[in-house]
């Protein structure tokens, strides 16, 4: 039989059988060359399929050597240099001729690669918090749990007072030193203008404890001396404008010392910028003093107010040290327990523990709190791991159904380097080739990408991540791992699936992807079910965040300014109100404790109840508009009010059991002589957020309680002209104090930071995660009309509509779409029913959640297939059945 009277299914199969072993090297070689003068001739004649063929066929080998089929034979996996080189060549020929599918595919790739990335930062910040110190793994925090007088657990207990540090340092042998560090404000005066910072106290062993350098001073005295000040480097740079300033007087009025005036404190040291990483942050750092008196104290065991942290030798028993703690404890605090309990009754028992110091920042129980900064919460990396995960997981899914939806562009090439040698493994190494060019490309764009979104994610996130970070070699490792899982899932099965073509069917251009294609299927519905997920998650988080921003606090907050003032006493208080008062723009004046104070008194004769006790005057509840239910208000027409009368509010009267409060006497038991009658009842408001419930509230007038805080009610309107004259009264009255103002609304907002950020990520989580999943619907549209060109051809010829068609096309996919919803709402509920349990006062559930998630996805998922959709059937039925 002649060459040119051959087709090329015959030619196809006459090829395969070369490759028998039994075949000679003269036979071969000359079909090979009898081929290719056919596909040159036909090339020549301007048939587009065997110009192809010929383009395909003219970078492979001009002829099939024995050897080396054995050799591919033996081993399938052995690639020879020209055949690398043809690989590189043929990945980058495809990705240039197919610009859009290409660009998809990185694109999304990169974004899901670059979540991941992010996610890798956060994760890696979160669990490297405080490991920087060298004494690490010795050092721990000193904490208990307190257990009732019967035995049962209470709470954890993370504070310690004087005592407990040098105490056990003392009497533990393997304790090797120990350091307390407690918080405070200290008023910092230059010139006349007086500011208020946080600043920090601590033992003269801290910088040996902790590895916080110095770059001037000396660690080991720098805390010596009572009045010397260890400042950072920003800190020396703002107050001196250099940070030479080893030497240097600051005057500091401190609130922790006995003086009220300013004294000079000498720089002793300069320190370098605390880690992002740590826990343990400061600008100004004071020596901690305690006078002798204090230190002899026994009662001291039971005052609880900063931390205190040890190092223990290398080779000790926690177990056995923390009871030789507990013994030292319940010895030197005997006496002092005693009368604890002859003043008060049966007292809670106490169990000290040692917390390991790199725990701290992830525990939910004995967190970084009273002076140790930025605990966080171990949920939040579970939370954007998952969403970089799902991500990176649809990304990968959007390239196996892209490629995949291409695959048929490429059967006919597939067929030819089956047909002249390529064995499957050859074809899966190709692919996987490509799939690693993609990849890297993507990885490429998405550093860019994290470059770019950055600032947006730690503002998010509440971090200061730097791109250098990305240069960790630990991290860089991950990357390099997680290049090559990325590369591997996402290559791998198209891989497979297009190197199992059969090389007949696709050069005589019968080849489809027939089937049901359940992996495929299965895929678009875990993308649609993560999206609806997340949509759902999103909206519940919305939702909550309004209820928690608009729901009624039960007082109005609108147009009231907060300004501190501690120690102001009530005849200060006075003045001040009467000065404001005399400018038109201020409505009322109201002041109250500075802080939250809680105590404990007697009711009904024997019962305790635990209660916020607040000091405030007659003006508070008429300035903040809450009602008086029962009784009436403090009034300056009953003198006894300061001294022997109280409101409560409607939760305490629960927790007492009254029923007719008004008259019921509360009793301070352990304060000789001090009872109050209850003389009116307040609404239950909510002083404070919304993530707590109501609890007891006293309201008291007693005059030994100094206000630390004035509310000021301005004019609507009057913003500036009202601040400006609260700026001049505050600074004429107390010129050498800090001033500083904060609207009441403002703060109240401030509560709710942490819900409006993960708002605001779990909001870009489900965009993303959308927009790349209708990048993968979009392939699978794609496939779906070029499986069906033919029948779409078939049935306009036959009168069938653009819209028919367009209905037709779109049916499968809303389909998978609407079965997504079987797994994502079952999820769903549980996880946001298991979120909201976290707060008290939430939303309820609502059906429309899960309505509103659906019609979403459906109708984003209808306008992403009604595209390819819509133009697959306006296309000319003449070229889709010419073939035939």
């Amino acid at each position: 039989m002649k060459t040119n009277e051959l087709h090329p299914p015959q030619w196809a199969n006459r090829v395969l059988r070369w490759l028998h072993p039994e075949d000679t090297l003269e036979e071969v070689e000359g079909d090979l060359e009898e081929l290719y003068a056919y596909w040159y001739e036909r090339a020549g004649k301007g048939q587009a399929t065997w110009r192809y063929l010929l383009n395909v066929a003219s970078v492979l080998p001009p002829f099939v050597r024995r050897r080396e089929r054995k050799q591919a034979y033996h081993n399938p996996f052995l690639i020879q240099p020209s055949m690398l080189r043809n690989y590189f060549t043929i990945a980058f020929r495809t990705l240039a001729h197919n610009k859009v599918y290409s660009s998809i595919n990185v694109i999304g790739l990169s974004i899901g690669l670059a979540a991941a990335m992010l996610i890798m930062l956060y994760t890696k910040d979160e669990v490297s918090f405080d490991r920087f110190h060298a004494n690490n793994p010795h050092i721990y925090r000193i904490t208990s749990k307190q257990f009732t007088p019967a035995g049962a657990f209470q709470s954890y207990n993370t504070h310690t007072g004087y005592l407990q540090g040098p105490k056990f340092a003392a009497g533990v042998p393997e304790i090797k030193m120990s350091v307390r560090y407690q918080s405070d404000r200290s008023d910092i005066k230059v010139g006349t203008e007086v500011k208020s910072f946080e600043s920090f106290h601590a033992d003269s062993s801290f910088f040996a404890l902790f590895s916080f350098p110095l770059v001037s001073g000396n660690p080991a005295t720098a805390l010596r001396e009572p009045k010397s000040v260890v400042l950072s480097e920003e800190m020396a740079e703002k107050q001196f404008g250099t940070t030479n300033a080893l030497g240097k007087i600051l005057l500091v009025r401190n609130s922790n010392g006995d003086s009220k005036e300013f004294e000079p404190y000498t720089v002793t040291g300069i320190a370098k910028k605390c880690p992002q990483n740590s826990s343990i942050k400061f600008d100004f750092l004071f020596p901690y003093v305690v006078s002798k008196e204090d230190m002899a104290n026994e009662g001291n065991w039971f005052n609880f107010f900063q931390n205190t942290f040890v190092v223990l030798e290398p080779n000790a028993n926690l177990k056995k040290v923390e009871a030789t703690m507990n013994r030292i404890f319940e010895k030197d605090a005997k006496q002092a327990m005693e009368e604890e309990v002859k003043r008060f009754g049966p007292q809670s028992k106490m169990k000290y523990m040692l917390q390991p110091f790199t725990d701290m920042h992830l525990n939910k129980d004995m967190p970084a709190q009273n002076g140790l900064v930025d605990g966080s919460n171990p949920m939040f990396s579970y939370i954007l791991s998952g969403i970089a995960l799902f991500i990176l997981l649809i990304a990968c899914i959007n390239f196996v159904n892209l490629t995949v939806a291409r695959s048929l562009k490429r059967a006919k090439e597939i067929g030819v380097r089956k047909v002249v040698g390529g064995g499957r493994a050859q074809l899966m190494m190709q692919f996987l080739g490509e799939s690693f060019i993609l990849c890297f490309l993507a990885f490429g764009f998405a550093l860019l990408l994290v470059q770019m979104v950055l600032p947006t994610f730690n503002e998010l996130s509440n971090k200061a991540l730097a791109f250098s970070y990305l240069f960790d070699a630990k991290l860089i490792a991950g990357y390099f791992a997680l290049f090559a899982a990325t590369g591997l899932l996402a290559g791998f099965y198209p891989a497979l699936v297009l190197s199992n073509y059969n090389p007949v069917q696709t050069l005589y251009s019968r080849f489809n992807l027939s089937g049901k294609n359940y992996l495929q299927k299965g895929l678009v519905v875990l993308q649609f079910a993560l999206a609806s997920f997340l949509i759902i998650a999103t909206l519940t988080i919305y939702s909550q965040f309004n209820y928690l921003t608009n729901k009624d606090l039960g007082y109005n907050d609108k147009g009231i300014v907060m300004v501190n003032k501690s120690g102001l006493s009530r005849n200060e208080a006075k003045v001040f109100k009467d000065e404001l008062l005399k400018n038109q723009n201020i409505r009322d004046v109201a002041p109250k404790n500075g802080g939250n104070w809680y105590t404990v008194a007697k009711v009904n004769g024997q019962t305790e109840i635990n209660f916020a006790y607040e000091t405030v005057d007659a003006t508070y509840f008429p300035l903040l508009q809450i009602p008086i239910i029962k009784g009436r208000n403090f009034s300056a027409e009953f003198n006894s009010d300061s001294t022997s009368s109280i409101l409560v509010n409607e939760t305490f009267v629960k927790k007492a059991g009254w029923t007719n409060p008004l008259g019921q006497v509360v009793d301070f038991w352990y304060n000789e002589g001090e009872k109050y009658k209850v003389v009116g009842v307040v609404k239950d408001f909510h002083f404070e957020s919304l993530n707590a419930k109501i609890s007891p509230q006293l309201f008291t007038m007693k005059p030994g309680n100094q206000y630390g805080k004035v509310f000021i009610k301005i004019k609507e309107g009057s913003e500036t002209a009202s601040l400006s004259h609260l700026a001049k009264t505050y600074k004429k009255l107390f010129p050498t104090n800090p001033y500083e103002y904060k609207f009441m609304d403002e703060e109240n907002e401030k509560r709710y930071e942490s819900e409006a950020k993960w708002k605001q990520i779990m909001l870009f989580g489900a965009i993303l995660t959308i927009f790349i999943s209708c990048i993968g619907l979009f392939g699978l549209a794609t496939l779906s009309a070029e499986r069906r060109t033919k029948e779409i051809g078939i049935r306009k010829v036959l009168g069938a509509s653009v819209a028919s068609i367009t209905t037709l096309l779109s049916a499968d996919f809303l389909k998978l779409v609407s079965l997504s919803f079987v797994f994502a709402f079952p999820v769903a509920y549980y996880a946001i029913k298991e979120w909201l349990e976290n707060y008290p006062y939430r939303i309820d559930i609502s059906v429309w959640t899960f309505v509103i998630a659906a019609a979403l996805s459906i109708l984003i998922a209808f306008f992403t297939v009604s595209f390819q959709s819509i133009k697959a059937a306006l296309g000319n039925p003449v070229k889709s059945l010419k073939a035939e």
